[in-house]
């Protein structure tokens, strides 16, 4: 910003800034000496706050380019006018604050928690002696990134009406409610982005990748979508979904009753490019060796489903709740599982005569972002995978098959 207006920004020395940080803590645990965090205007650029409690934290016109913020708790935060560009706020959690007019040209936002969040446009006017009050404007260096990296980063029903996000990457993002009315999306990258029930009326997405993006219930009225890549979008599900002139749920059913009874009634099901997500859950399902590869399953109800060596592959199951799920020698090549929950999922090899094993193959599959936390993928095969982002906390993965 103009010299004019940099004066308007307290420096902070380390001492001071810790101890306003400490009383903070005391403040949140209602705890005596405890203070509220007020560094509004206050200069913290390229400081570390990695991992720091700054929830309810006033920094209104502060100035945190170049901050270190990765993993740091700001919900209910106010940021209104605050400077973050490119700021590290990897992991950050972002609920319900208040970033009107905030400035993130350049931030990595990648898995933020920004649910509830307002990031609408927003100015500060700062009185001066001479000239009255004025906007407060942040400076623009020459050959800057104009963008930010919001990738896995949750923006369920964020306040965005107006936002300025121009080449921004929003890759797997979920903003499922979220308000972009106005919004100018151009040449933003927001492919495998969930928009289920968001506003676009009137947003300018010219130039945009919108490949694999989830487009159910969305508002587009005047939204501008020239030389977008609407490749592979899913739209709302059909009310019903009917094989062969027969209801999915009586197939499915059918398939279950061979699995119960070891092959004495129904029968296997093959049901390629299959949308079950009519069904809305398969909690408990038995279905092992289900074939249904290049079918959708996104967002589905599947804790506790046993699927062992089921064919998956190119499947869409983003945010499906796979928790418990058995997956022992399922074929999950080329699937889509961002965002999915697989907690303690059985994804180890599957016995299918003695001495004979078919593991689990997740080749060229996508599990950013994806939750594998007490997961068991002994022997499971991750070649050419994206984990990017995944949460691998005590997931076994004792002999996978991984990159070199």
């Amino acid at each position: 910003m103009s010299s004019q207006a940099q004066q308007h920004h307290t420096s902070l020395d380390a001492q001071t800034l810790r101890e306003a940080v400490d009383a903070h803590q005391r403040y949140l645990a209602g705890r005596s000496g405890g203070r509220r965090l007020c560094l509004t205007y206050a200069d913290l650029s390229n400081c570390s706050l990695e991992g720091v409690d700054l929830r309810e934290a006033d920094l209104a016109g502060a100035k945190l380019s170049g901050a270190m913020l990765a993993g740091a708790n700001l919900s209910r935060a106010i940021l209104f006018g605050a400077d973050l560009r490119e700021a590290d706020m990897r992991r950050v959690n972002l609920k319900r604050a208040d970033l009107r007019g905030a400035c993130l040209r350049g931030a990595n936002l990648a898995c933020a928690e920004m649910a509830g969040c307002d990031l609408r446009e927003g100015r500060i006017a700062l009185q001066d002696k001479l000239d009255g009050f004025r906007v407060l404007r942040h400076e623009h260096r020459p050959g800057e990134l104009n963008y930010a990296i919001l990738s896995g980063a949750n923006l369920t029903g964020a306040q965005l009406s107006g936002m300025v996000a121009t080449a921004s990457d929003f890759t797997d993002a979920v903003l499922a409610g979220a308000m972009l009315a106005g919004a100018r999306l151009t040449r933003a990258v927001l492919d495998g982005a969930d928009f289920s029930g968001a506003d676009l009326g009137g947003a300018d997405l010219t130039g945009a990748s919108m490949k694999r993006t989830v487009l159910a219930g969305v508002n587009l009225e005047h939204t501008r979508l020239d030389d977008v890549d609407l490749t592979d979008v899913l739209r709302a599900p059909p009310p019903l979904f009917y094989v062969d002139d027969r209801p999915l749920g009586e197939i499915l059913a059918e398939h279950e009753s061979y699995c119960d009874s070891d092959g004495v009634r129904g029968a296997v099901m093959n049901l390629p490019g299959v949308d079950f997500r009519p069904l809305h859950s398969l909690k408990g399902r038995r279905l092992t060796g289900l074939i249904a590869p290049q079918s959708i399953f996104f967002g589905l109800e599947m804790q506790g489903v046993q699927l062992q060596g089921a064919d998956l592959s190119g499947c869409d199951l983003r945010g499906a709740n796979l928790k418990d799920a058995d997956l022992r020698g399922a074929k999950l090549t080329d699937a889509q599982l961002a965002r999915a929950d697989m907690r303690g999922a059985q994804l180890g090899p599957l016995m299918i005569s003695e001495g004979r094993y078919v593991r689990t193959d997740f080749t060229r599959a996508s599990l950013r972002n994806t939750d594998l936390r007490g997961a068991y993928a002994t022997r499971a095969r991750f070649l050419e995978a994206d984990l990017s982002q995944t949460r691998l906390t005590g997931c076994d993965m004792t002999g996978a098959e991984l990159e070199v």
